[in-house]
């Protein structure tokens, strides 16, 4: 999240580990959408993002994670992502998201209300015109036109994922319309989540789809060699990310996973020594219930255990804070734990995010 330095240096991690990803058996890289901070604000278009990241790779998908749609016109969505598709050679895949912080909509204040009910709305619109079908505008002229998207895409359906956690009923929708669930941590215990996969399943198999929908669940993740050393290397960055985190989402703190359910704290009345020992606690929590940290063989166990409650697909978010060239010089321990996973596909995806299977963050 480090805004400072150059261009070069803000962004290396997520074209390097990009490439990586790429040449190493890693099944996609993910682009979020953030905006206003430094908590992930890195990455405000993932379509930018992404153009860039497929110019640079051959095999990994690219995918977003996620667009938030309700701030934009489906027409404008499907027009990029169409572009994105045809410059990475069919590769793209979309995330969607309905979006919850009140300052992102500054840019359409008028859809934070009903700001799920729009997200389903404009994604129907965007897998029309990315199927080739035309929807009906009417022009300044009062004119009612016939628009279609140019360039067409090369992927004749849309590979899509709607971002869900806490409301179950997220997931029953994704289901009912043949999207994958692009998942997290925040909010929800491995419990709760396994109850919304099997809801997610059933779902699936009423609505008669093929296959059985797809998983994704985002970790933060570092792999190294020593158990201890792991832990001392992502202490202090991971710290100040849920501090920064935090810090963004303080009317929401007591939904936080990081706290236990009756933890309130106003954050602003904390002496410097009574936040960091709140940050401790939080960070060791994290640490044992919603993260990949670890060996290969330890972080192996924890993959074991996503799949046995449904989990497809772990993005790994790996831009949390450490520094950049010990994120790079991990990435062969998390290519260790790729292939020791098989055939659970790892991406990277970063926070700013990119990649699946194993995504930094």
């Amino acid at each position: 999240h480090d805004e400072s330095g150059s261009a070069d240096d803000r962004y290396r991690l997520m074209l390097e580990s990009a490439k990586f990803a790429d040449g190493h058996g890693f099944s996609a890289v993910w682009s979020p959408e953030r905006h206003f901070h430094a908590f992930g604000g890195l990455s405000p278009n993932p379509s930018v993002m992404s153009a860039a990241l497929a110019a640079q790779t051959e095999r990994v998908q690219i995918r977003s994670g996620s667009v938030v749609l309700p701030l934009h016109h489906p027409i404008r969505v499907a027009e990029e992502w169409s572009l994105v598709d045809n410059i990475s050679g069919g590769r793209v895949g979309l995330g969607v998201a309905s979006g919850w912080f009140p300052n992102d909509f500054v840019m359409a204040p008028d859809r934070f209300e009903n700001r799920k009910d729009v997200l389903f709305e404009n994604l129907e619109t965007v897998r029309k015109l990315w199927r080739g079908e035309s929807v009906s505008m009417e022009n300044p002229l009062g004119d009612t036109v016939e628009i279609s998207i140019v360039p067409p895409p090369l992927q004749k359906e849309l590979p899509l994922w709607v971002t869900a956690a806490v409301n179950p009923e997220t997931f029953r929708q994704a289901a009912e319309i043949g999207a994958g669930v692009l998942t997290h941590l925040l909010g929800q215990s491995l419990a709760d989540l396994e109850e919304k996969i099997a809801l997610y399943r059933d779902t699936w198999r009423e609505c008669g789809h093929p296959g059985r929908g797809s998983i994704a669940l985002m970790l933060h993740t570092f792999v190294g060699d020593d158990e201890d050393a792991v832990r001392e290397i992502v202490r202090e960055p991971m710290k100040r990310y849920l501090a920064s985190s935090v810090n963004l989402v303080q009317a929401y703190v007591s939904s936080l996973p990081i706290y236990d359910e009756n933890f309130e704290v106003d954050l602003d009345s904390l002496t410097e020594e009574d936040l960091d020992a709140v940050m401790e606690f939080s960070f060791q929590r994290y640490y044992e219930t919603s993260g990949l940290f670890g060996t290969p063989e330890s972080c192996r166990t924890r993959i074991d255990h996503l799949k046995e409650i449904g989990v497809d697909d772990v993005a790994c978010l790996i831009d949390f804070g450490v520094p950049t060239e010990t994120v790079l010089e991990s990435l062969p321990r998390l290519h260790d734990l790729l292939e020791r996973s098989k055939p659970t596909p790892l991406s990277t995806s970063n926070e700013s995010r990119t990649a699946s299977g194993i995504r930094p963050l």
